[in-house]
């Protein structure tokens, strides 16, 4: 029997799923981008809820690391890490563009065949600060798995288009939710390659958008 599998993504709205093997059993996509830490605990209740699921019966935990803003992607991180703690299964980690890549490959064959390292596909996300991430990717591997040419970054979109000026580029703009269910998705096709990752640090690539204030000054 494939084992059960909780995926999480905050890197934009909110989206959590469960998954037998690759098979998505339940998933809660929110796209508020700003309560994160207000929806996430249910979003996870709901999907254990509509799959009729234990919590206790979930083996791996995996969470989408970004990039995106620091707010948001900790939220889905520290959720990851307590619910894997309570069960007792090990958690793992995704780039979140890696799995829109995948979805975009896996689905798309005719785009998958005709990108290459002179003709990438670019993923791009919104970074807010009136920036984007991206990433290329060249090609599937062997496995089933995106190749990835160049990235992830964080440009203005001007300056991005200079920088990939005269590519040949197919391009993907993924707005409001990064799906669990393709974060969930590609880690089981990792694990299949026996290159399922541990590493849950969040790719943020620049300084949060909130900076805590400094403490009142005390005079004496």
């Amino acid at each position: 029997m494939p084992n059960w599998i909780l995926a999480i993504d905050t890197s934009a709205g909110t989206s959590v799923a469960l998954l037998q093997g690759d098979e998505v059993r339940a998933e809660v996509n929110i796209p508020d981008a700003m309560k994160h830490a207000e929806l996430i605990g249910s979003a996870i209740a709901q999907v254990l809820s509509d799959a009729g699921v234990a919590a206790s019966k979930v083996s791996s935990v995996v969470v989408g690391r970004g990039p995106a803003p620091f707010t948001g992607l900790r939220v889905g991180i520290a959720a990851a890490v307590m619910f894997a703690a309570g069960v007792e299964a090990p958690i793992f980690g995704v780039v979140s563009h890696d799995a829109m890549a995948f979805a975009e490959l896996r689905d798309k064959p005719e785009i998958a065949a005709a990108i290459s390292a002179t003709s990438p596909l670019l993923v791009t996300t919104d970074a807010r600060r009136r920036e984007v991430y991206w990433a290329t990717y060249s090609g599937v591997s062997p496995q089933g798995l995106p190749l990835l040419a160049q990235g992830p970054g964080v440009l203005t979109p001007a300056a991005l288009e200079d920088y990939l000026v005269d590519r040949n580029l197919t391009p993907i703009k993924v707005e409001g939710i990064i799906s669990a269910t393709a974060i969930g998705q590609l880690f089981s096709r990792q694990l299949l390659a026996g290159l399922g990752s541990n590493d849950i640090s969040a790719l943020y690539l620049r300084e949060p958008d909130a900076v805590p204030s400094p403490g009142k000054k005390v005079s004496g």
